[in-house]
């Protein structure tokens, strides 16, 4: 299955059929239950997606990075049934149904590709539900891995208070770990990013979780 991050077209050429807005690190771009009108593109920063139990408590289920896409799925101008939140100062473009319909007129092989993307979704929801039945150990190997495999390298361009923030987990808790692994040589630590020496190793912590690809 192509991916968005996988195909030859490049969103850059269509941003000028989107509205860009800069959002501040920690800021909403859009809120669970309000009404959905387009699709947003993620041009830098990064941002979580994340949706709220009975109980009132966040829950992550994917991280977004810079050149995907997020709130695809109010494409039918329905609520939100997710928050998104930048996890750091980010630029997003926001492109209405109507812009939408203008794009499709110029580029219809794009329709493929979205139906893809709603589908790969489903695949995230399972992903999700499988996480929070990880260690502590085995959430941070998934997303840092699952990151990895986003910007096709092994340097993941967050800082460990990003990590902390996407996870949920505890600062404390994820610099134990960190510290661990680069004690062991499996990571090593440069500033705002890690730099994974020994994927390997984490893919085994990461065995228990499904492979699931961010959109």
């Amino acid at each position: 299955m192509v991916s968005p991050f996988e195909t030859d077209l490049k969103w850059e050429t269509f941003l000028k059929y989107g509205k860009r807005q800069f959002v501040k690190g920690k800021s909403v771009i859009y809120y669970q239950g309000s009404l959905g009108d387009g699709f947003y593109y993620l041009h830098k920063g990064l941002v979580k997606i994340v949706t709220s139990t009975v109980k009132g408590k966040d829950r992550l289920l994917n991280i977004v990075v810079p050149g995907q896409l997020l709130g695809i799925q109010t494409m039918d101008r329905q609520t939100h049934f997710t928050t998104a939140i930048a996890v750091k100062d980010s630029v997003v473009y926001h492109f209405s149904c109507e812009q939408f319909a203008k794009l499709m007129k110029e580029r219809p092989e794009l329709l493929p590709l979205f139906a893809q993307t709603v589908n790969q979704k489903m695949r995230i929801l399972l992903y999700a539900i499988n996480m929070k039945a990880l260690s502590s150990e085995e959430q941070i190997a998934a997303l840092l891995l699952n990151i990895c495999d986003e910007f096709k390298n092994y340097e993941v361009p967050l800082t460990q208070q990003d990590l902390a923030h996407c996870t949920g987990l505890t600062r404390i808790t994820v610099y134990k770990i960190l510290k661990q692994w680069k004690e062991d040589g499996l990571i090593d630590i440069e500033q705002r990013k890690f730099v994974i020496k020994r994927p390997d190793v984490l893919r085994k912590l990461n065995l228990s979780a499904p492979t699931a690809k961010t959109v």
